[in-house]
């Protein structure tokens, strides 16, 4: 145990009102059992689980794309603007639970509009929700727009357009979804589309794919920020780079282990990334199906590595670093993690 901590109890209850952002998390990803049922039964929509027991056995997963093959299923029960409302002031309501004073959010329009929801049932509900949160706790938010990249380029160029009377609630664009062999450069003319815009750009890249991935994605696509990047510590020019450039990489290590990204967390690299200057940052991902929101990512990750007190600072820090808040905003929320720490 670190000498600042006695007990692991002593360390959850410093993470547990350590003022943090979240900076990777996907909204559909937060879709509870007990919310999908209600949805479920709302709309008239048949789901092949009998109880919320079926489907948390069925968050059982080898890899990736087992994950992704029920996410898109689950999303099936999201059909009305209440329903996307609902949905988001769940996750906004744990997150204020866990400390989070400012929440980026990830949604995937297409995986509505395939379904044949409106673009503006999907955002509308979302935008609601967030600005809620707002009101109620005072909790700021940005909203990015992820393009699926198992889809083509052309279909994220068209959703772009879908998004043109939104892009005053649209903070950013991003690339997730399947990510090896539907490599970062596969999107590059829409990423320029997106930075024309005014957008601000972030990608998955290196959590299953490549060091490669993580190159395209800075030198192809432009991005401001890293979605995941692990693999980024196989290239040891890459990690100078990216600790050179203040480069803020949003980890999820629960979804890790759950994706058998690293098969224990005690291996988990996030020490590593802190040690080698990396600005990392703790995210839960999609914590209904990963195990836990950001708080017990924290808790997880830190008594696997025996974090010390000082380094669960400097990832309430980084998280800061990273947001696409202005630098008034940043200089307030460091000051509270510094007074907190104090």
């Amino acid at each position: 145990m670190a000498d600042d901590f006695a007990t692991p109890a002593d360390r959850a209850a410093f993470i547990a009102a350590l003022p943090k952002a979240e900076l990777h998390l996907h909204i559909e990803g937060s879709l509870e059992p007990e919310l999908m049922f209600e949805l479920a039964r709302r709309n008239g929509i048949a789901i092949p689980f009998a109880t919320i027991d079926d489907v948390r056995a069925a968050y059982a997963f080898s890899n990736l794309q087992d994950f992704l093959d029920i996410y898109y299923q689950g999303m099936g029960v999201l059909q009305t603007e209440q329903d996307f409302y609902d949905l988001t002031a769940a996750y906004l309501a744990r997150a204020h639970a866990d400390g989070v004073r400012h929440a980026e959010i990830f949604f995937d329009p297409q995986g509505h509009t395939a379904r044949g929801i409106p673009f503006a049932t999907v955002i509308g509900g979302i935008t609601r929700a967030l600005d809620d949160a707002q009101a109620q706790y005072d909790m700021s938010s940005r909203l990015i727009m992820c393009f699926l990249r198992h889809l083509s380029e052309a279909e994220a160029e068209a959703t772009l357009d879908e998004a043109r009377p939104w892009l005053d609630r649209i903070d950013g664009v991003g690339l997730d979804s399947s990510e090896v062999g539907h490599p970062p450069a596969k999107f590059q003319r829409v990423f320029a589309r997106a930075r024309d815009l005014g957008l601000r750009l972030v990608a998955h890249a290196g959590e299953e794919g490549p060091p490669e991935y993580v190159h395209e994605a800075l030198d192809l696509l432009g991005v401001d920020r890293i979605d995941h990047g692990n693999r980024s510590l196989e290239d040891e020019a890459l990690v100078a780079r990216l600790a050179d450039d203040a480069m803020c990489l949003t980890v999820c290590p629960l979804s890790n282990l759950k994706l058998c990204v690293v098969d224990d967390m005690t291996a988990h690299p996030l020490k590593t990334m802190l040690d080698a200057g990396l600005l990392a940052t703790v995210n839960s991902d999609d914590p209904s199906y990963f195990g836990g929101y950001v708080n017990a990512n924290y808790t997880a990750v830190a008594d696997a590595l025996d974090l010390s007190r000082d380094e669960l600072v400097t990832l309430a820090r980084n998280s800061f670093l990273g947001a696409f808040l202005d630098d008034d905003a940043k200089a307030r929320h460091l000051a509270a993690i510094d007074a907190y720490a104090a």
